[in-house]
């Protein structure tokens, strides 16, 4: 008896330790089963996230004419300035994958961007033109476009759909995806407030007669430019997030008044003391 005993209890363990094999190895084959799954799924939405395409700008450098010994290391830090906005626009399209509307990359990332190249590109004629023949129409070289892989619209960027806050003009759904904060925290959903702009024309010095003409239509377009962004503010309510007015808004209204301003400068500029430092003026505020 005592020595039939432990073949038993050898046979009953045999027997257990290699039922609970099996049920290991179910078990773990059915968990390889489960992560193979999961990894294909996230495999397949890592690649479709890592895809907000690309921006694609006109080469400046080989439009230039002759540099300037005396212009050549300011022409060279705004070309290099141009590719750090470049790459910076790559990065925000990464950054905002599947956020805003069907028009979300060309307000808030190629627009934004066509108006610094502007002005990036007003600085370099004027780097230029104070000791050669100033290179004029730069200005054709600042639009860029969206390589998406055949995905040109932000909202289906990355494979996402586009949000209903995204999609819906002032008025929509305001409790979706960014709805509840107004155009930059503008408050309540009709109070959008107005864009305030330092005033130009008393910072001016006396203007030549032969650049008059320009200045007044350069001075109307800063008017312009304001009215544009009050419109969008209006139209733009409940979209975006707490930084959409600055983002959106505010910033590309800055860069433009920064173009603007440059031309005001460079046309005084031809025939009197050029005036210098109004890009002070470009920055303008919200308020509600």
């Amino acid at each position: 008896m005592s020595r039939a005993l432990p073949k038993y209890n050898k046979r009953r363990v045999a027997i257990i330790g290699g039922a609970a094999a099996v049920a290991l190895s179910g078990a773990v084959i059915a968990g390889s089963a489960l992560a193979g799954e999961t990894s294909k799924n996230n495999n397949g939405q890592a690649a479709t996230l890592a895809s907000p395409g690309t921006i694609s700008c006109p080469a400046v450098d080989g439009s230039l004419p002759a540099i300037p010994a005396s212009a050549q290391d300011e022409v060279t830090r705004n070309l290099a300035l141009l590719d750090t906005q470049i790459a910076e626009a790559n990065q925000r399209l990464i950054d905002t994958v599947g956020q805003g509307g069907a028009n979300f990359v060309q307000n808030a990332i190629l627009g934004p961007l066509e108006d610094k190249r502007v002005a990036v590109l007003n600085r370099i004629e004027t780097a230029i033109g104070r000791t050669a023949a100033k290179p004029e129409g730069l200005e054709a070289l600042a639009p860029c476009e969206l390589n998406a892989d055949g995905a040109a619209e932000a909202g289906e960027e990355a494979g996402a759909e586009p949000s209903e806050a995204a999609t819906e003009e002032a008025g929509g759904n305001a409790g979706d995806a960014g709805g509840a904060e107004d155009a930059g925290d503008t408050g309540e959903a009709g109070a959008v407030g107005t864009v305030d702009c330092p005033a130009v024309e008393g910072s001016l010095p006396a203007i030549p007669a032969s650049a008059q003409d320009e200045v007044t239509r350069n001075l109307a377009l800063l008017d312009t430019q304001i009215g544009e962004a009050n419109q969008r503010l209006v139209d733009t309510v409940g979209q975006g997030g707490a930084n959409f007015v600055q983002n959106a808004i505010l910033g590309p209204l800055e860069d433009k008044r920064v173009a603007v301003l440059n031309r005001i400068e460079t046309a005084i500029g031809r025939t009197a003391a050029k005036p210098e430092g109004l890009e002070a003026l470009a920055p303008c505020e919200l308020n509600q």
